[in-house]
């Protein structure tokens, strides 16, 4: 069962890593991190730690 929840939570971890980059490159607007460097930075290093914490659940899944 945790490693249910380590798949959810990586893909979770991972949209929002994509919804910062997304908003720190301006193409999502609204918020004060639109058109910031420091999301468009951040954004895709929050994406492979999603990645990583998927692999880790989909890894004990298996084995």
């Amino acid at each position: 069962m945790r490693s249910v929840w380590l798949v959810v939570g990586g893909v979770l971890v991972a949209l929002i890593g994509l919804l910062f980059t997304l908003q720190g490159v301006g193409v999502v607007k609204g918020s004060p991190m639109t058109g910031t460097t420091l999301w468009s930075i951040l954004g895709p290093i929050i994406i492979v730690v999603g990645l990583v914490i998927l692999a880790l659940g989909a890894r004990r899944r298996r084995g």
